[in-house]
């Protein structure tokens, strides 16, 4: 699994003009889930991003976690993380996993996320 965690005051997703899913203060997660990946790679790399500190504390130090500062966290799925450009121009997704894998993963990474964050 790979992930991309950005540190936001607000991030939405939009289809259509409908809005499928919001945090407040908190991480916006892309999430790629790889070929070889299996349950056992959710709680590691949830309980590393939850702890991650990258909030400011009272002195200005990056030094809060998620935990510390009551954030939420919107989680996206995002295949394209596992894109390989080393050859031409095209990427290729062979390291991506599986649709229907990758879509089971990506539901129990964001029920593991969902018992430390709303």
């Amino acid at each position: 699994m790979r992930a991309l965690v950005q540190r936001v005051t607000h991030a939405q997703v939009d289809i259509d003009g409908e809005t499928v899913g919001s945090c407040g203060r908190g991480y916006l997660v892309l999430l790629g889930v790889g070929a070889d990946d299996g349950p056992e790679q959710i709680e590691r790399l949830w309980s590393k991003i939850f702890k991650l500190r990258i909030f400011e504390d009272e002195n200005g130090k990056t030094n809060r976690s998620l935990a510390d500062v009551d954030g939420q966290a919107l989680i996206v799925s995002q295949f394209t993380l596992y894109a390989n450009c080393k050859k031409g121009n095209r990427p290729s997704f062979t390291g991506a996993g599986a649709p229907d894998q990758a879509e089971r993963l990506y539901e129990q990474f964001v029920e593991r996320a969902r018992q430390d964050v709303p």
